[in-house]
């Protein structure tokens, strides 16, 4: 069997650190297309629900303005939104999506529309403890050309809010405490407080593949 040396050892962990480096890197998001188009105005559509909880669309809309508002741009008012398209007989958040851009330029005539898809969306219960999760995704295409200029996910849970876990006291006591706090769950909804932090994520500014800066901002052209 042969041995290396210990220069070859070296080399062969640092060869290996820089590979794993290489490989849990994010890769780059190219935003040409992105600068190139400079939106100003952002047209927001009502999130498709693939979850079972039939207020996570709006309850998601209504947080999902204020990022995109505090990145600089000027976001079209979302009751505006709702009653054109409820009066032109489109409520569906799927029904909404499938408006072609070209129309939706002519009727709004925003530069970029965000389309967005809730995953998840509610409490989790599990046998000690239960937390409520809210997921999604989300895409801004030029309404202009048709070019998508970014595509972004984010999470949030209630815990990362400030409610973690389960005290001590032995089995019996976790469990009762898991059950009260199961109960309070079904009663008291904070999907709504949580998509706050799940909007904030998945449209926040600044980091290597988020939004870029919109005009408004004093940081446009910065990023």
């Amino acid at each position: 069997m042969l041995k290396m040396t210990l220069p070859k050892r070296v080399a062969a962990l640092s060869l290996a650190v820089w590979l794993g480096a290489c490989a849990s890197s994010p890769t780059q998001r190219d935003y040409t297309a992105f600068r190139n188009s400079k939106p100003q105005s952002v047209l927001v559509l009502p999130p498709v629900n693939e979850t079972t909880d039939v207020n996570a669309s709006s309850g998601m809309l209504a947080q999902m303005t204020m990022p995109l508002a505090e990145a600089g741009y000027y976001v079209m008012p979302v009751a505006e939104m709702s009653g054109t398209f409820r009066h032109n007989g489109v409520n569906a958040p799927e029904e909404i999506a499938n408006v072609s851009p070209a129309k939706m330029r002519k009727i709004f005539g925003a530069d970029a529309v965000l389309y967005s898809k809730i995953t998840q969306y509610g409490t989790v219960f599990k046998l000690l403890d239960s937390d409520t999760v809210v997921a999604a995704s989300a895409k801004l295409v030029d309404l202009r050309s048709g070019d998508v200029l970014w595509e972004g996910a984010g999470s949030a849970s209630w815990k990362e809010l400030g409610n973690f876990g389960v005290n001590g006291g032995g089995l019996v006591a976790m469990l009762v405490q898991a059950a009260v706090r199961q109960v309070a769950d079904t009663l008291n909804d904070k999907s709504y407080d949580v998509a706050g932090l799940t909007s904030q994520r998945l449209l926040s500014v600044g980091q290597p593949n988020g939004l870029l800066y919109g005009p408004r901002s004093p940081k446009f052209g910065t990023d």
